[in-house]
C-alpha cells in the first residue's frame, strides 16, 4: 500500500499515518513544516511503516503543482490512496469585512485542493485504479452564520469530490468526500470542546482508513452527523434563523 498525505501535519491526517504505518504501508508525506514532518516521519517508522519519504511545500502554492505531484508518486514508486488533509478555519467575523482574508480562506480550503484533487485525480485515472479522500467539513452542508465563509469552501469542495467520483464511476478508481463533525485539533483551540459531539482524531481516521477501502463517495465521520445535517438541511428557513448555529 502506498498513500500519499498532502497536509500530513494536520491531527487527522497525522491519526491516518498511524493506521497505515501499522500495516507496513509505504508513505510519503508533504507540508510546510520540516521540523513537524520530520517528527511524524520518525514516529511513523517506528510504528512500522515500511517507508517513509518527505517533501516540505506550500500546498496553497499552485505553481508547478503538477510536475511536483508526478515527483511525489516516483518518489514512492506509485500511488494507491492520495489524502488531501490540509485546511484553515479562519475568523468569520473578520473575514466579512476582510475580503483578503476571505479569499485566502477560500484559496487554502477550495482553490489550492480543488486543483490538488483534480491533479491527483487525473494520475488515479490513467492507471485505472487507487482512491482519493479529502478532507471536507459538516460546515458545507449548509450556511450557517457562525462560519458560512469556511463552510463555502467545504461546500464548493465537496462538490468537486463529488464530481470527480461521478467522472471515476465506470474507470477503476474512486473518490470519496469526508465530512467530519466537530473535532478535537489544533484548529479549534478556543472552543468549548465538550459533549458527546466532539471526536478526536482518532475516531475520525478510522473512517478516512474504512473509506479508503470501501467507501462511498460522501462519508460523515462520525456516522451520526449524515443524521445531524440531514436535520439541519431540512429545516424550514423559518425555524432556522431562529437557531444560533
Amino acid at each position: 500500500m502506498r498513500l500519499i498525505i498532502l497536509g500530513a501535519t494536520s491531527a487527522i491526517a497525522a491519526a491516518t499515518a498511524r493506521l497505515y504505518a501499522q500495516e507496513g504501508a509505504d508513505l510519503l508525506l508533504v507540508g510546510r513544516s520540516p521540523e513537524k514532518i520530520a517528527a511524524i516521519a520518525a514516529d511513523l517508522r517506528l510504528r512500522g511503516a515500511a517507508r517513509v519519504e518527505t517533501a516540505v511545500r506550500d500546498l496553497a502554492v499552485l505553481d508547478g503543482m503538477g510536475a511536483d505531484f508526478a515527483g511525489f508518486v516516483k518518489a514512492l514508486g506509485g500511488v494507491d490512496h492520495v489524502l488531501i488533509a490540509y485546511g484553515i478555519l479562519g475568523d468569520q467575523v473578520v473575514m466579512e469585512r476582510d475580503t483578503d482574508a476571505a479569499e485566502t480562506n477560500w484559496r487554502v480550503n477550495f482553490t489550492s485542493a480543488a486543483a490538488w484533487a483534480l491533479t491527483a485525480a487525473e494520475v488515479l485515472e490513467r492507471q485505472g485504479r487507487g482512491t482519493l479522500l479529502v478532507l471536507g467539513s459538516v460546515a458545507g452542508d449548509r450556511g450557517r452564520r457562525a462560519n458560512f465563509i469556511y463552510g463555502a469552501a467545504k461546500s464548493g469542495l465537496a462538490t468537486l469530490v463529488e464530481g470527480i467520483a461521478h467522472r471515476f464511476a465506470d474507470r477503476g478508481p474512486r473518490a470519496v468526500i469526508i465530512k467530519p463533525g466537530s473535532t478535537i485539533t489544533p484548529m479549534t483551540e478556543g472552543f468549548t470542546r465538550k459533549g458527546f459531539l466532539w471526536s478526536t482524531p482518532e475516531t475520525v481516521a478510522k473512517v478516512v482508513r474504512r473509506a479508503a477501502d470501501r467507501g462511498v463517495p460522501v462519508v460523515y465521520a462520525p456516522w451520526h452527523w449524515r443524521f445531524i445535517m440531514l436535520v439541519i438541511r431540512c429545516l424550514p428557513a423559518a425555524i432556522f434563523n431562529k437557531l444560533n448555529l
